[in-house]
């Protein structure tokens, strides 16, 4: 299948796709971030708007979820626009960005296949870089609360007496 031929994909592939071809996430001015379609920005202070759009896509790509909205995955990233990161966030960016035009993209976020940008983690996935931002995106994304219900989890039972008599037969997801 080529990249433009659109018979035989998935709806998540068609979607992640028609997204990112038409600019899911908007460089709007110094130091903003946006949702054209959405009612969410992010402010950048430390690093630029540019890498924090990298890192939000990273984020998605990583853990790809349709039914989460792009400002919590902004949020699991927004510690990243530190001081003490500043130089970290630079170099995998433009590692990243040297990854994507080898291989004929002008950034990574301008490749507008998600195939193509998972290929591109893929090269560069045994990096501190990508290990750093996988593994704090693991407690950045899923640590929100506001995410929980998504999934289906109810948070934390000890202080409502256990799992036992709150949710233990629940497997209606199943």
């Amino acid at each position: 299948m080529t990249k433009h031929d659109l018979r035989g994909l998935t709806r998540r592939q068609l979607l992640s796709r028609s997204l990112s071809a038409a600019g899911a996430l908007a460089v709007t001015g110094a130091g903003f971030i946006a949702a054209p379609n959405a009612a969410w920005a992010v402010e950048v202070t430390t690093i630029t708007p540019e890498q924090m759009a990298t890192l939000l896509q990273m984020a998605r790509d990583i853990y790809p979820h349709d039914q989460v909205a792009d400002r919590f995955y902004a949020v699991a990233v927004r510690g990243y626009d530190s001081e003490e990161q500043k130089d970290f966030v630079a170099e995998g960016v433009a590692a990243l960005d040297a990854a994507a035009q080898a291989a004929g993209f002008d950034s990574y976020v301008a490749a507008g296949w998600e195939e193509d940008r998972v290929k591109l983690l893929q090269s560069i996935e045994t990096t501190p870089f990508f290990q750093t931002i996988r593994a704090g995106l693991v407690t950045g994304l899923y640590n929100q609360k506001e995410v929980w219900p998504i999934f289906g989890y109810q948070g934390e039972s000890f202080s409502e007496g256990g799992y036992i008599d709150r949710g233990f037969n629940d497997i209606d997801w199943l």
